[in-house]
């Protein structure tokens, strides 16, 4: 069964490969991120669990967005949805109510498709990926294809790109495990996240399935997006002007967002109501795994 303990006994299994951090004694308590504005300049927002769950806005995360604006903070989203290209993902958010401009946005996706390394001429990069993408926004040069309509890509393709889980299943873990097995090749994973909060619960995210692969392969991975470098120093280059110790990665999860900030060292605050730990004491988790946010606070 798929549940927070499930997801949050997973990542810890993993810790030894995440980045590492410290973190505070204790966290500071708040109802919403308004509480934290005395503190930050410029907030980093994941989207799931924070802004919306699914394809639902959370509730008075749009007005705490232009409460946040109209006091001068500076917004960008730092998103491990890797499903999207740009235009799909601002035109999510736009209609979800939220006004966050292009510049303003931040995906794994895009991060992935900047370091996405050049293959041998004539092979392609097997694309995982949800219905209908049709790699629009990848990098000139890149020939990505669709594994799951092509699946002789699965022993001829030059390399693995994970966007979705969407339409994967444990037939294609196997088959792609066996293939690596015998054929090693580069497996990058735009999305890490293990699990995402959805409107009917959590679902199993590319991050999951990679790792699963990994324990039987001797493949090379690259991840792209939090907690990992890449997406936080994506991100933060994007405010260059303010200082780290003022700027908080906000997220609804332990060992990506609040990790991942504290990595960069930047502030960190976990929504509790929304995600991750919708419905639970987040304390016990918080002890187990010594991952202590600067802030704690129910609602964005």
């Amino acid at each position: 069964m798929i549940d927070t303990q499930f997801a949050f006994d997973r990542y810890e299994s993993l810790r030894s490969e995440l980045p590492q951090a410290k973190f505070p004694k204790a966290s500071q308590t708040g109802s919403n991120l308004r509480d934290t504005a005395e503190h930050f300049d410029a907030y980093i927002l994941d989207a799931f669990g924070v802004l919306n769950r699914g394809e639902t806005a959370i509730e008075g995360a749009v007005e705490r967005m232009s409460e946040l604006r109209a006091a001068g903070k500076k917004l960008i989203v730092l998103t491990n949805a890797a499903s999207y290209t740009r235009v799909e993902i601002l035109a999510k958010y736009h209609r979800l109510g939220f006004d966050f401009t292009a510049d303003e946005v931040v995906s794994s996706r895009d991060v992935a498709f900047a370091n996405l390394p050049k293959l041998k001429d004539g092979l392609v990069w097997a694309a995982i990926s949800a219905e209908g993408d049709d790699f629009s926004d990848a990098p000139n040069g890149a020939c990505l294809e669709d594994l799951i309509s092509n699946p002789s890509l699965f022993s001829t393709a030059g390399g693995f790109l994970f966007l979705s889980a969407a339409r994967w299943g444990e037939e294609e873990t196997l088959e792609l495990s066996n293939d690596l097995k015998a054929n090693p090749r580069p497996l990058i994973i735009a999305n890490p996240d293990l699990v995402a909060p959805r409107e009917d619960g959590l679902t199993i995210e590319p991050g999951m399935i990679a790792h699963d692969i990994l324990a039987q392969t001797s493949t090379n991975a690259a991840f792209y997006g939090k907690p990992y470098d890449n997406a936080f120093n994506t991100a933060l280059a994007k405010l260059t002007d303010i200082p780290r110790d003022r700027i908080a990665m906000v997220g609804d999860t332990l060992h990506t967002d609040v990790l991942g900030g504290a990595a960069a060292g930047i502030g960190t605050v976990l929504i509790t109501d929304h995600g991750l730990f919708s419905g639970y004491d987040v304390s016990p988790f918080i002890e187990k795994s010594g991952i202590q946010p600067d802030w704690i606070v129910a609602t964005t």
